[in-house]
């Protein structure tokens, strides 16, 4: 019986542990300010300085013919 309630104890203790970090994450919003401050900095540098091509100069005459999709 000593062993169960060790056991227990032990679980208890994990999950109140795990319920006073995931409370102090929520209560001082530190998963929205890992996104403002971490994460959306990192993605605009690196999808602002991707590579793509410029769609202002190609002639119009190159364009997809977009009327052929709809005679179908």
């Amino acid at each position: 019986m000593k062993t169960i309630g060790k056991i227990l104890f032990k679980i208890l203790g994990i999950a109140a542990l795990i319920y006073g970090i995931l409370f102090a994450v929520f209560y001082w919003d530190l998963d929205g300010k890992f996104l403002y401050y971490i994460w959306e900095p990192m993605m605009i540098k690196r999808f602002d300085n991707m590579e793509r091509r410029d769609a202002t100069a190609m002639p119009y005459s190159m364009k997809e013919n977009v009327e052929a999709d709809f005679e179908a």
